[in-house]
């Protein structure tokens, strides 16, 4: 039998620890969060490697230490309203639930949002609610939102979630170029002016409904 506490713990120190993740609340809210229930009862002894890891056909949960430098590059605050893109089955909603006052995760497959809710009920998490719709429209009815992380890659970060970012929000992604190269980004909004920052090179599955579109053929 796999022992999970003893896993959690190995993730932190050699996939978190040793990445740069040095804010101390980022890596408390890893260490509390039982990964092993947001996946399949199959997949559970795998639950801590250090990869993604597919939990439906073409969907992912983030590979940890991508996901907990872009936490820390957001910087979720106990004050803050979290929308969470592309959640799949709620661990990282369920992760920034211990750093944020309230979390939206979206996804738009139905039966992952039920699974997803079904996990964070039963894990007693009472400031996190997942909900249904398209990811690249965002979640306007709670906008504005202090952060917004998306779980996987977009060719660019549309206009649309850039708009739901409240003063002073932060948007993290992992922006993939024309050449494939994945790099996690950080948008910052000030007033209505939006800058960008490369923070490091990444490379995790795309998100669906962000795919580059197919550019004109004569």
């Amino acid at each position: 039998m796999v022992d999970f506490a003893a896993a959690r713990l190995n993730m932190v120190e050699s996939q978190i620890r040793t990445n740069k993740v040095t804010d101390t609340r980022v890596i408390e809210a890893f260490e509390a969060m039982p990964r092993e229930r947001f996946v399949g009862d199959a997949m559970r002894g795998i639950a801590y490697v250090d990869e993604d890891l597919e939990v439906s056909p073409g969907r992912y949960l983030m590979e940890p230490m991508v996901l907990a430098r872009l936490l820390q590059a957001v910087a979720p605050g106990p004050g803050d309203m979290v929308l969470d893109i592309g959640c799949a089955t709620g661990y990282s909603t369920a992760v920034l639930a211990g750093l944020a006052e309230t979390v939206v995760g979206l996804d738009h497959d139905r039966a992952m949002v039920d699974q997803a809710n079904h996990t964070l009920n039963a894990l007693d998490m009472d400031n996190a609610v997942i909900v249904e719709g398209p990811l690249e429209n965002g979640y306007a009815k709670q906008a504005p939102y202090n952060v917004i992380l998306l779980q996987g890659a977009v060719s660019e970060v549309p206009a649309a979630l850039k708009g739901q970012l409240a003063e002073g929000g932060r948007l993290a992604a992992v922006v993939v170029d024309e050449s494939g190269i994945g790099r996690a980004t950080l948008v910052q909004r000030s007033g209505e002016v939006y800058s960008a920052r490369v923070l490091f090179d990444a490379a995790v599955p795309l998100l669906p409904g962000f795919e580059r579109e197919a550019g004109f053929v004569f």
